[in-house]
């Protein structure tokens, strides 16, 4: 076999993992290597992905020389070998080693400097105050603090941690990805809880916006080596996952484009190119209806678990990357305008649990007129035991959602 331009390299194996491998099978018909330190279904019995297991990757000695061994194996098949993170702490595992990895590897990541500005929540509210983006009013809550106090606005409110790399190691009893807590009773239970685990961080605690999954919106960007802005794409979420160690992550999502588009656009190319961030950024944002502002929560340093819905929308997401980072092209501007529908959930459990009901007859109209797609669900690598195995996993949702589903104001 010949030697390849390039081989994308994928640190992880879940949904994220899997869109991207979907993404550069889609565009260059290729097989990503997929490394990982285990199983799990997203990238199992697949045809489109080249699995790597090395046990304890997410231990730094470990991840170094699994990466050294690994670009000793790849070296003869590929010219350049280029990677992509499917979580933050895999982003984070590769630029702490950047230069170990750099002599074998395009990173496409930020700088260890800007990584630990926009990873620690507390640090990253500060820079909005920077930059003037708009952000829901936040209180650092440290360990050893009175969870009796009185805090700055109403219940309810929002708990999640500042560092989410050391919580997401942290086991305890009703462990969330994040909180809404409705009392002080809550409260006070819920800090206690977090901080008798191993977490020692700081939690953020936050003023509660109102509405449901479809007040949420986020947004993907691609910046290229240059740190110019070279895509943006906009979606509005029809519904959240609401299994407990999930909450947060979005099962539907359909692309966005007006006005209030075009201006989140312009607000965060600004703010994206003044940092200086390089790569994928994934921007998670909540429309207020109390003053008409759309407030970010977090950045990601890396494409989201559900960016499948940027390549649903026709802006692949692995072709920036290689005419950026490979090809070392010079990248016209894209504005994500479509409105396709990207899910993770069976069709009529997103229809039965969408919120709003304009946003329902989108969803119906999308399904009918053939405008949609699911990320696992590929007709390239639809394999009998996988799709065995999927239709599984998604029967599952329905037990899911009859036991843990709340309608939201």
């Amino acid at each position: 076999m010949g030697k390849t331009d390039f081989l994308p390299v994928i640190l992880g194996s879940d949904d994220n993992a899997y869109g991207m491998a979907r993404a550069f099978h889609e565009q260059y018909g290729i097989t990503s290597i997929v490394v990982t330190k285990g199983h799990i279904l997203p990238t199992m019995h697949s045809k489109i992905v080249e699995k790597k297991i090395y046990e304890n990757l997410d231990e730094p000695k470990v991840f170094i020389q699994s990466m050294l061994n690994l670009h000793e194996e790849l070296k003869s098949r590929a010219s350049k070998l280029l990677v992509i993170a499917s979580n933050e702490n895999y982003a984070e595992l590769a630029i702490r080693h950047r230069d170990e990895l750099e002599p074998h590897y395009i990173l496409p990541f930020i700088d260890e400097k800007l990584m630990d500005e926009v990873v620690y929540k507390e640090r990253f509210y500060e820079m909005c105050e920077e930059y003037g983006l708009d952000y829901p009013d936040t209180l650092i809550f440290k360990k050893g603090m009175d969870a009796q106090m009185e805090l700055p606005f109403d219940y309810p409110v929002v708990v999640k941690p500042s560092d989410s790399m050391t919580y997401f190691n942290a086991q305890f009893e009703g462990k969330k990805k994040a909180y809404v807590l409705h009392s002080k009773a809550e409260f006070i239970d819920t800090i206690d809880k977090v901080f008798s685990s191993t977490y020692e961080d700081s939690l953020i605690i936050q003023d509660y916006i109102p509405g449901n999954d479809t007040v949420m919106r986020v947004l993907n960007a691609y910046v290229d080596r240059n740190g110019k802005v070279k895509m943006m794409c906009l979606g509005r979420v029809i519904l959240e996952d609401y299994t407990p160690t999930l909450i947060g992550n979005y099962v539907g999502i359909i692309g966005e484009y007006n006005k209030d588009t075009e201006e989140v656009y312009a607000k965060y190319k600004k703010f994206l190119e003044a940092i200086g961030f390089r790569g994928y950024a994934n921007i998670d944002l909540k429309y207020d209806r109390r003053d008409g502002k759309y407030k970010i929560f977090e950045l990601n340093i890396r494409q989201g678990r559900s960016s499948y819905f940027v390549t649903t929308n026709g802006y692949n997401m692995a072709k920036y990357l290689v005419e950026d980072r490979v090809e070392n092209e010079d990248l016209p501007i894209e504005y994500g305008s479509n409105t396709r529908l990207w899910h993770a959930v069976p069709k009529d459990l997103l229809i039965k649990y969408t919120m709003d009901e304009d946003l329902k007859k989108q969803v119906i109209d999308r399904f009918k007129k053939g405008e949609s797609a699911s990320t696992l669900y590929y007709s390239a690598d639809l394999g009998f035991i996988r799709r065995f195995k999927l239709k599984s996993y998604y029967k599952d949702y329905y037990r899911r959602f009859e036991e843990h589903f709340e309608l939201k104001e």
